[in-house]
């Protein structure tokens, strides 16, 4: 293809979504909202949680029905009754939460609704698999087209929903937080791709938290508030900084707000911890102090999660002892470490943190039912919905109502019930493994906020983080980990990236 004949194509509109408007009870999500994308290009769609990108996609792909507007793909007028339709006329997406059938294979995943049929109107299983292989080749995934879903890594798991997007020949391709699960090098690997789509003119939406993602990767980026577009710029004109004020509607000199606590005596004491897996954490030790927030650091495979968990009782040890408050756990169970003081916020929010289809009162109360009974030993609900009240009000949870599903709130909303539910139980000692995964800026700050008053309060917290600027931004005292082995401990004050990057990769 000759540039100008690329030019050409690269100015083609692929995609206008005019003057869109949705509403539900009580609230405007979506007000005259206009999209427009370009063959061949990727244009970031930027906004916090609760911006509005989550449902206008859910309008381009038919899951919401618009009140105003229109969608014109490829110069054409359409209208989608549901997402299959979508894909059929050549709009595909890539899910942050996976929803693959985890005991049929690959090809079965790719294929699924629409596999080729023989000419005695069943599957052709051969020719499925060979055009499996053929997809997965052509965009560099080595994964067998016969492997059961579920034994595939998550990554690999992603690999195949970028390959069923491309199988349905899509000339517009949305993806979610594609990232979030990925290694570097996995990054790495779907920017290829990426940068393959764009040059074969595909048009793609990236919608992605990941500030260093949109401006190594997108060519535009429109960015939203409120339910509203607030304006659309070409990448190499706007810095993160004026980025993020567009989002948040604020100026953001300062992503981190001061962390202002006294620091006291030791509250949780972890000896010699070691894991029965011998390529996991072996000989762990370290002190945490009330007050204090302590960062956990390392890249991939470093076993940060996998130590933490241990800690709380969720994984078995082989040898070791926890101590809090000077007192040893004498079976390291999460029961006896919630009675001991410690709570858990897991890393992955959707599978593990959660209960989708309770509303937010149960979701904020769901530990804490059996500080709560009447005199008869019956649940005082009247109690329990004021208390759930109460914190999440304190944690400024914005949502309809405490009787609305947990699963329609944004991640941010979601994090702050989960902390909710965490403060309910009272805990002296706050574990939180990626606090802040998949939430966007505006909702950072505020988990960010709460952390800093719950110090301030005396409470201490553990953090495990990925993101470089949250571990040097928000820690106290950061722990490092290699290989299962913690190769030091930084103070605030010493923190620099270059250093933990150096015992991130200092192999014990």
């Amino acid at each position: 293809m000759g540039m100008e004949e690329k030019e050409a194509l690269t100015e083609k509109i692929a995609l206008e979504m005019i003057g869109v408007t949705k509403r539900f009870p009580g609230v405007t999500a979506l007000d005259d909202v206009t999209l427009q994308v370009r063959r061949g290009t990727v244009h970031a769609l930027m906004g916090e949680n609760g911006a509005g990108k989550s449902t206008l996609m859910k309008c381009l792909f038919g899951m919401y029905q618009m009140d105003a507007g229109k969608i014109i793909l490829n110069s054409e007028e359409r209208s989608f009754e549901n997402a299959r339709d979508a894909m059929n006329a050549g709009v595909s997406m890539i899910h942050q939460e996976l929803s693959n059938v985890p005991k049929r294979s690959v090809a079965q995943n790719i294929w699924l609704g629409r596999e080729p049929l023989n000419k005695f109107h069943l599957i052709d299983h051969r020719k499925m698999v060979d055009d499996t292989r053929e997809l997965l080749s052509g965009l560099n995934f080595n994964f067998n087209p016969n492997a059961v879903m579920g034994s595939l890594s998550i990554s690999q798991q992603q690999g195949c929903e970028i390959a069923k997007a491309v199988s349905y020949d899509a000339t517009v391709v949305v993806m979610d937080e594609p990232t979030s699960s990925l290694t570097e090098n996995e990054v790495a690997h779907l920017f290829e791709i990426i940068r393959e789509l764009r040059a074969s003119g595909v048009a793609i939406i990236y919608i992605s938290h990941k500030m260093e993602e949109i401006f190594q990767i997108a060519d535009e980026v429109t960015v939203m508030r409120d339910g509203r577009k607030v304006g659309v710029y070409p990448i190499d004109a706007i810095d993160s900084n004026k980025l993020i004020s567009l989002m948040v509607g604020r100026d953001n000199t300062e992503r981190f707000p001061p962390v202002e606590s006294v620091i006291g005596d030791v509250c949780l004491e972890v000896r010699h911890l070691s894991s029965p897996n011998p390529r996991s954490f072996r000989d762990i030790s370290f002190e945490l102090r009330k007050g204090e927030i302590l960062g956990v650091g390392g890249l991939v495979g470093a076993q940060r999660t996998e130590l933490v968990e241990a800690v709380f009782g969720a994984r078995s040890i082989a040898s070791g002892e926890v101590l809090a408050n000077g007192k040893p756990l004498k079976r390291i169970t999460p029961q006896n470490a919630i009675e001991a003081g410690i709570g858990f916020i897991t890393e992955d929010r959707r599978s593990s943190g959660i209960f989708p289809l309770l509303d937010v009162t149960k979701n904020t109360t769901i530990s804490s039912l059996g500080d709560y009974r009447n005199k008869v030993g019956l649940l005082d609900h009247a109690s329990l919905n004021e208390a759930a009240e109460r914190y999440n009000r304190k944690l400024r949870t914005k949502t309809p109502s405490m009787k609305t599903l947990v699963q329609n709130l944004s991640g941010g909303n979601q994090q702050k019930v989960i902390l909710s539910r965490w403060l309910m139980t009272l805990p002296d000692i706050l574990i939180m493994d990626e606090p802040t995964r998949g939430i966007d800026v505006g909702a950072k700050f505020e988990i960010y906020l709460i952390m800093g008053e719950l110090v301030k309060e005396g409470k201490a917290i553990i953090m495990v983080s990925s993101e470089m600027p949250e571990l040097l931004g928000m820690s106290h005292r950061i722990m490092v980990l290699c290989n299962g082995r913690l190769t030091g401990i930084l103070r605030k004050e010493e923190a620099t990236q270059e250093k933990v990057m150096t015992l991130a990769t200092q192999f014990a």
